[in-house]
Parts: structure tokens; sequence; C-alpha cells
């Protein structure tokens, strides 16, 4: 099993979630995070005068999946969250060990 780790812009949140949800993949826990990469952050405008955000809304999901999903999980989510636009975000794919059902005890590796 892996574990799919998806850093993505707050709007694409929405999109994301439908494509997933729309291939099966419905189990996911989102958290709302901020963060910063090569771009480090944005300039705005704040009356009047210039602000440097350099910690940016980002929004990370994680979803654990068998070994044989872990490329059409990558392509539906790198679908529906690119916007071509710097910023769109990261995945990460991270090994899992095994997976335990709290109410029920079972397991899986």
């Amino acid at each position: 099993m892996k574990m799919i780790i998806a850093i993505i812009k707050p709007e694409r949140f929405e999109f994301v979630k439908k494509a997933l949800e729309d291939k099966g993949y419905i189990s996911m826990t989102i958290t709302e995070v901020k963060g910063r990469g090569a771009q480090k952050g944005i300039t705005l405008e704040y009356r009047g005068g210039k602000m440097i955000v350099d910690l940016l809304p980002k929004v990370k999901l994680e979803i654990v999946i068998h070994d044989k999903d872990v490329d059409d999980l990558i392509a539906t989510l790198t679908g529906a969250a690119r916007t071509g636009k710097i910023g769109d975000g990261k995945i990460f794919v991270v090994p899992v060990e095994k997976s335990i059902r709290i109410r029920t005890g079972d397991m899986e590796s």
C-alpha cells in the first residue's frame, strides 16, 4: 500500500474531489495548510503599500491506496489540480506498512 500526499491550491480542491470520486477514490483526509515552494510567496498591494505573503494557503490531501492504483490516482490528481501556473502543488508517494480499521480490528498490509 502507498499513501499519496498531495498539496494543491484551495481553489482546485472541488475539481480534484469530483475527479477522484468519479474514479472511485472516495476515502481521503483533507487538511488546510500553509506553505511555499519555488515561488517563495507573492507580493500583494494593500492600502497603497506592498505586502509580501510568503506562506500561501494550500489544501493537503492524504489518500492510502493499493500499489496497483498509484499511477491512476496520480494521473487523476494532476489532471484535476493542474492550472499550468506556478504553485499548482506537489504529490508525494510514501510506503504504508499496514492499515488497521479501528472499529473491527481488520488489518491490511
